[in-house]
């Protein structure tokens, strides 16, 4: 994912949990705040209680080649915070690509 598309700063963490909208399913929350300026930008988290570093390493890799690919068709503009859950562990890429592009397609 190219560097426009990350959300790193922790105030715009803040803001967009704090005052945006959230959606969810079994195994992803997004938290999500339209804006105006510029292109969509994401932020993945993962809690320590998925399990080790090389597992949330891999686990935010997976996602960011789904966002990548799916970005292509994305039009809106906004800040999504995308929070994974434990439940991720046992899926394979295609089901977490399958779920993620749903909620994604509902925040359209």
């Amino acid at each position: 994912m190219n560097k426009k598309y990350i959300v790193k700063e922790s105030r715009v963490f803040d803001e967009v949990i704090e005052s945006g909208k959230k959606i969810k399913n079994y195994n992803f929350v997004i938290f999500y705040k339209e804006k105006k300026d510029s292109p969509t930008k994401y932020g993945i988290t993962v809690p320590k209680k998925v399990g080790k570093a090389h597992i949330r390493n891999n686990l935010k890799r997976k996602v960011r080649a789904i966002i990548r690919n799916y970005n292509k068709n994305y039009e809106k503009n906004y800040n999504c915070i995308i929070i994974i859950r434990n439940s991720c562990l046992n899926l394979s890429y295609q089901e977490l690509s399958s779920s993620l592009q749903y909620l994604l397609d509902k925040i359209k």
